[in-house]
């Protein structure tokens, strides 16, 4: 009889280890299976937010549609950039943008300053110093001259421009070296996107009757 209950206790201590290690081994389990699944959270946002931003910095940027001047006689002191956002571009905010220009021995970096907006979606001289302040607009600084803008949006305190707009960089460029065959190259870097690309040959020469003239 004393072994027979001997024996019995023997596998209910037995029984009762067991247990414990099994409720230990699902204890590890759903800490295990806890870290995963917040791990794999954190990765799926992640690169969801790095999917879009990715998306965005490949599709947005800006296209240059033309760049036009007005010369003095002996250089380009006027440079209007007309440029317009790229097909399925974000809206692009002006005011964070930067425009470089070089003449090969020189580099100025131009940034927007809100003073210089002016719109002219009904129309007006682009080149005239009323206009945008030409005679006032410094040589590290840029205004906008809004030519089409359905919405609204490209404003002077935020000029934003997005599908359908069309504006003008405009850039005062006295003091730039612009004289007659002068390689001029340069980008619109916008805070995000591709930039625009400028590149042009200033004319062999200026002409009195021809004061604006079409550089690219």
């Amino acid at each position: 009889m004393k072994i027979t209950e001997f024996m019995n206790n023997k596998k209910g201590a037995s029984g009762i280890g067991t247990l414990i290690v099994f409720i230990a081994m699902v204890l590890v389990a759903a800490v295990a299976a806890s870290v995963l699944i917040n791990t794999s959270g954190f990765l799926q946002q992640k690169a969801s937010t790095t999917g879009k931003e990715s998306t965005e910095q490949v599709a947005s940027g800006l296209q240059i549609a033309q760049v036009m001047g007005m010369h003095n006689g002996a250089n380009i002191n006027k440079t209007a950039i007309y440029i317009s956002p790229n097909a399925g571009s974000s809206a692009i905010d002006l005011s964070q943008a930067v425009v470089m220009l070089s003449d090969g021995a020189n580099k100025r970096v131009y940034k927007y300053d809100s003073t210089f907006h002016k719109d002219l979606t009904d129309g007006g001289d682009m080149f005239a110093d009323a206009t945008v302040g030409w005679k006032t607009l410094s040589a590290t600084k840029f205004g906008v001259a809004v030519i089409q803008d359905a919405d609204g949006s490209c404003a002077a305190a935020t000029p934003v421009i997005n599908k359908g707009d069309i504006v003008a960089i405009t850039v005062n460029t006295t003091s730039f070296t612009a004289t007659a065959r002068t390689a001029i190259s340069g980008t619109v870097q916008p805070e995000f996107g591709a930039p625009g690309v400028i590149s042009f040959t200033t004319p062999a020469t200026y002409l009195d009757d021809a004061k604006v003239v079409q550089l690219q």
